[in-house]
This record gives structure tokens, sequence and C-alpha cells, in this order.
């Protein structure tokens, strides 16, 4: 199992930018502005990729976790409740990263990457660590994309202004 390419991918290495940077430092006033024509704000999105990890790290733990019937449960709100609500959701981001980069680093020591994690669809450990490189790398593209219309990009963690 190629970890360390997963690993270096989880935190935007290479071709991706740091998911944790792209969302790092934005102000409150921000994470809830809208952006015409844009379907959700910087908030929905990084709630949307925090219900995501939280779901594939339960289901990597075991048994696996029932999937949604519905899309929206994945969706909260367009605003943040509160500024404190913010940085906590920004805070829990950083760490569920961290999990998932831990995880693989783990997968690769015990030889989890092939465990069966969902059974239904066939997917092992390294399939689900790849779609989350590929799901937040995604979602991060937006808010990088966001940021950068609403004159907030790039993030002080860095991030290609090219």
């Amino acid at each position: 199992m190629p970890n360390r390419v997963l690993r270096d991918l989880l935190h935007g290495r290479g071709a991706h930018a740091d998911p944790v940077a792209c969302v790092e430092g934005i102000p409150f006033e921000l994470a809830g502005r809208t952006l015409a024509g844009a379907p959700h704000t910087i908030w929905q999105l990084v709630w949307h990729m925090n219900y995501w990890m939280d779901y594939e790290l339960r289901s990597l733990a075991g048994p696996e976790v029932p999937y949604p019937e519905h899309g929206e449960v994945s969706w909260p709100a367009a605003s943040p409740p509160s500024a404190a609500a913010w940085e906590a959701e920004v805070a829990r981001f950083g760490i569920q990263v961290d999990r998932l980069v831990n995880w693989a680093a783990e997968a690769g020591l015990q030889g989890l990457g092939s465990r069966v994690v969902h059974p239904r669809q066939g997917e092992t450990g390294q399939d689900v660590l790849w779609q989350m490189v590929a799901h937040n790398s995604y979602h991060a593209g937006q808010v990088a994309l966001l940021r950068r219309a609403f004159g907030a990009w790039p993030p002080a963690g860095g991030g290609d202004s090219w």
C-alpha cells in the first residue's frame, strides 16, 4: 500500500493544495458569505468534508457505518451559527485530516489497507483513503476559488496563486 503518497496527498502535497491551509485563517464573517452562482458557502464545504471524513474514519475503525439515505444530511445551513462553531469546525477539520494520515501510516504497518471496509462496494481501506483524497481535493478547490473571489487568497499557510 503506497501510504507515503496517500499521506502526502491528504495533506495536499504535489498537485493538491493543502486542504488544512485552505480552511485556516478564514474569518467567521467570510465563512458564511455567499457568492452569486456558487452553490455552497465555505462553512458548508468545510462542514461537508468533516461529515464524510468522520463517516469514513468510523467505518475504517469498524464496523461499517450505514450509508445515509439522503445526501442533504451531509450539508449544514448556509452560515455557521457562531464564530465559536466555525473555529471548532476548522479545528475538527485539521484533526480529522491528521487521523486519516495516521490511519494510512498504521495501515501500512499492520496490513490494513486491503481490509474490506465497505463490503457492498468491495471498497478497501486504501480505496477509502484515495476517495478522501479526491473528495477533499475537490472541495478544497471550491474553498480556494471562493477565497480568491472574496480577496482572501492565498492563505497564511501558502497556496499557489498562478
